[in-house]
């Protein structure tokens, strides 16, 4: 499920050791399982765009992008939940303890609800239809902030987008 690993490192903030594996992470795009065309332009595309840039540049773009506005969270219980609410923390314990029955191991002071931990944790899945079922829990979150992406026509939309499609509801008996 390679395509979840993808979409978690270019959805997570940007590191140097990503631009390090940038041309292999390219070269895997067109080959990748269970992605329509479409899919993998949209990966290729974010990835010319973001090639185009600095890493000093990335990273600013990313800062204001999704720390700066609320509204771009990348922190599935932020649009669930308002800010106080007293669900979203017992909401961010389940899904930590989950994880820790999978066997899933969350890196120290993340939050569980990291969309691109979720993708890194999806990625683990064993068949298309578990990682569906899972993405399908959020995937109204996912277009929620793709909305808010496409509004500022920011180049991550379309990673949102692709998200989004990869938990729409599965045929279980298929």
């Amino acid at each position: 499920m390679q395509v979840y690993k993808i979409l978690s490192l270019l959805l997570e903030y940007p590191k140097p050791e990503l631009r390090e594996h940038w041309d292999e992470i390219r070269q895997l795009i067109p080959i990748l399982e269970l992605t329509s065309q479409e899919d993998q332009q949209a990966l290729l595309d974010f990835m010319d765009w973001a090639g185009d840039l600095s890493l000093t540049e990335y990273q600013a773009h990313y800062v204001n992008t999704f720390d700066f506005t609320p509204d771009n969270a990348l922190y599935l219980t932020h649009h669930l939940f308002a800010e106080q609410d007293r669900e979203r923390g017992p909401a961010l314990v389940d899904l930590s303890e989950y994880y820790k029955a999978e066997g899933f191991e969350i890196s120290e002071g993340e939050l569980p609800d990291y969309l691109p931990l979720v993708l890194e944790y999806v990625s683990t899945l064993t068949t298309e239809t578990d990682v569906r079922l899972f993405l399908q829990q959020s995937a109204h979150v996912s277009d929620t902030i793709a909305k808010n992406l496409e509004k500022i026509n920011s180049p991550y939309a379309p990673l949102l987008r692709v998200v989004q499609r990869h938990g729409r509801l599965v045929n279980i008996a298929a």
